[in-house]
């Protein structure tokens, strides 16, 4: 029987990421309320995180590196902790359940994404010389990427994507765009992937190579922001390269093999997400119980109606099912099991599961669940949006299909 409960270690290590978080970055919020929580002050009027609230962000990421917790899951390599998948969703589901959704100095700020920000494993491809020009500013949270793979008529399928590098001695040109990448108008450096092998890119066996960009390269431009789902702007934009310089140094790995290292971190990223809804899904149910507690009908609490009942049931089955989906995969993953199949199961389960319990909630709340009040209609909409990025739904269950069709049917 495997025991998936976390070690005094892990629950420590918690306990102090929530303390710092309530002196260091709390104060912050409540101190700047007016500016955070009003998105018509959040954004300026191209839909981008106005100066103040970007330099917030950069104080809580140095505050957050200096006291170790914003490079804690980067490889040791990059001069991270090199803390596992079962550590990561650990802190992950935490962070979620504890502070809910919209906290924008908190998501993802104190501990970015373990795959396009921060220490990601991709940047273990860099070349030594970029590794001593790059790593200093991205350790400290001084300096923040994003990850440009997707393009507008290459998402899922990334063998449709257009953008070209071409070699020239000992530099390489890009030329393309890139769409729909997070961090995009913020980011200092891009990793950018393109086609450098026309033939082997049209036969789909490679021909992809990556690049990391200074975002202040000629030719680099954020043309513009894209707002989602009742957002006056936000932090995933449309990019484009116009000529683009890149010297070979910042070439991401080998050339023409590109694809691997730009997949070389993803299941940790969604293993991360799923480990995130889980505990949104927690802090959405626990204010349903105290709202159904508190709220009476027919003189008494709606928590002793029936209907009431089965919808917070129902939300603690779908909360138990996902977060042992998550531990175990978990597992797998840092005991070196192939889980290639039940990463994608989690991503599409955890996701459609905060969909179903967010909706749960506001229905308990019943019309004040619609309000910003109770914060869970910001909760709906981001519910909502983590069934796309890295990923749908269906394409994660083609790639189960296809692991099953293949003879990988045991999990």
């Amino acid at each position: 029987m495997t025991d998936f409960s976390i070690s005094e270690e892990l629950r420590l290590i918690g306990d102090n990421l929530l303390r710092f978080i309530d002196q260091e970055v709390v104060p912050l919020e409540e101190k700047h309320s007016s500016l955070l929580l009003n998105e018509r002050n959040l954004y300026d009027p191209g839909g981008r995180f106005v100066q103040e609230v970007l330099a917030l962000r950069t104080r809580v990421r140095m505050k957050s590196a200096a006291a170790g917790y914003y490079t804690m899951l980067g490889p040791e390599a990059l001069g991270g902790v090199g803390l596992g998948s079962t550590e990561s969703v650990h802190l992950f589901e935490l962070i979620a359940k504890v502070y809910g959704p919209e906290r924008p100095l908190i998501h993802p700020v104190v501990i970015p994404s373990p795959f396009t920000n921060g220490l990601s494993p991709i940047l273990i491809n860099m070349s030594d010389k970029a590794k001593e020009a790059f790593l200093p500013g991205i350790r400290s949270g001084e300096k923040t990427l994003c990850f440009g793979l997707s393009e507008p008529g290459a998402g899922s399928d990334v063998f449709n994507i257009r953008t070209r590098a071409t070699r020239s001695g000992d530099n390489w040109t890009l030329n393309g765009s890139k769409q729909w990448i997070t961090n995009g108008p913020y980011a200092d450096y891009a990793m950018i992937f393109a086609v450098t092998d026309p033939q082997a890119f049209a036969a789909r066996s490679g021909g992809i190579t990556g690049f990391l960009v200074e975002t202040r390269t000629p030719g680099f431009e954020v043309d513009s922001v894209i707002p989602v789902l009742g957002h006056l702007g936000g932090d995933t934009a449309i990019l484009s390269l116009d000529d683009v310089k890149v010297p070979d140094w910042c070439r991401l790995g080998e050339v023409d093999k590109g694809l691997a290292v730009a997949l070389g971190g993803i299941s940790n990223g969604r293993l991360c997400m799923a480990a995130s809804c889980v505990g949104f899904a927690q802090w959405a149910l626990e204010r349903a119980i105290n709202y159904a507690k508190e709220r009476q009908t027919f003189g008494k609490p709606i928590a002793e109606h029936q209907a009431v009942q089965m919808l917070l049931a129902d939300c603690a089955i779908d909360i138990y099912a996902a977060r042992n989906m998550v531990a175990n995969c978990a597992w797998r993953v840092d005991s070196g099991q192939r889980s290639r199949k039940e990463i994608s199961m989690v991503k599409a389960f955890a996701t459609e599961m905060l969909n179903r319990v967010m909706d749960r909630a506001i229905q308990v709340h019943g019309a004040m669940g619609l309000t910003s009040e109770m914060r869970l209609e910001a909760g709906y909409r981001f519910a909502r949006t983590m069934r796309i990025p890295d990923g749908t739904g269906e394409i994660q269950r083609q790639t189960i299909a296809r692991e099953l069709l293949a003879g990988h049917v045991e999990s």
